[in-house]
């Protein structure tokens, strides 16, 4: 009965911001906020009934949910004198500030990500009595927030031969879309996915620039894509823009090549009115006379 009456006591200290039962005792933040891209430290404090503890200690932190959960992190310290020494970090990506002789079970968490927005929990055990096992109830969730980001935007045709623009952008909290450019009839339609946002513009009829932007708390960005449909009026005047351009090349080329060949005779030799005028093949000189 005394027992029971010990486990209802500690069920009644639970409290939202720390946990306490028989001298022991968790004390964590409910939530913790983190920018997408960097480091966040999730905190946790812890006490003891030992007035001094010189075994081996070992400090755990697990995701989702508590006892059961997944280990991230996991280190050991033998003694007083010893650091504790990183057993598990999963993808590197955690280490322990505190100091767990100093009762500090302090997290770093880097290169946050969305994947990391999970509630996490602490956890001590000490060398000897199998009691000697504490852990946070409640743990702590984190939160990853980001400016919004255009991550994709672009101009698409369909099968009945009208153009639609589609901008995709993401955040946390998920970013309001909205389009501008120049005047237009069509509707757009939206859709979400966690922090991931679509908007689409429906059968673009005005060339020019069409911007999308996104807005929420934490900032805004923008993304532009540049529409020019072709128009012809008749099949002549098609026509006529295909073979200009090519006659043009044609006939430019045709003229490099008579100024090369041009190049390589030279011109026509004309006769010098300096030239020497011819000897005869062979003379005669009678030397005994």
């Amino acid at each position: 009965m005394r027992e029971l009456s010990l486990v209802l006591l500690c069920l009644l200290r639970i409290s939202r911001k720390g946990v306490q039962c028989n001298g022991w005792s968790v004390h964590v933040p409910s939530d913790v906020t983190g920018e997408l891209g960097k480091m966040v430290i999730l905190p946790c404090t812890f006490t003891h009934p030992y007035k001094t503890f010189d075994r081996a200690l070992t400090a755990i932190w697990r995701i989702r949910e508590p006892y059961n959960g997944t280990v991230i992190f996991k280190c050991v310290s033998q003694s007083s004198s010893e650091l504790c020494k990183t057993a598990i970090s999963h993808k590197n990506k955690y280490k322990l500030l505190g100091n767990p002789r100093h009762k500090d079970l302090s997290l770093r968490v880097d290169n946050l990500t969305w994947s990391d927005g999970e509630r996490y929990f602490c956890r001590v055990e000490l060398a000897g009595d199998i009691q000697d096992k504490y852990e946070s109830r409640n743990g702590i969730k984190l939160h990853v927030v980001a400016a919004p980001r255009i991550i994709n935007i672009t101009v698409s045709s369909s099968r009945d031969h009208t153009f639609q623009a589609r901008c995709t952008a993401e955040g946390e909290p998920a970013p309001a879309l909205t389009w501008t450019g120049p005047p237009y009839s069509s509707l757009s339609s939206g859709s979400s996915s966690s922090h991931r946002v679509t908007k689409e513009l429906q059968s673009l009829t005005h060339d020019g620039k069409y911007t999308c932007t996104a807005v929420n708390s934490h900032g805004r960005a923008e993304g532009a894509v540049y529409f020019y449909k072709f128009r012809a009026s008749d099949s002549s005047s098609f026509t006529i823009l295909i073979f200009v351009p090519l006659a043009v090349k044609v006939v430019v080329l045709l003229v490099m090549l008579s100024f090369a060949v041009f190049s390589r005779e030279g011109p026509p030799s004309a006769p010098s009115s300096l030239a020497r005028p011819q000897l005869p093949e062979c003379t005669y000189e009678n030397f005994d006379r």
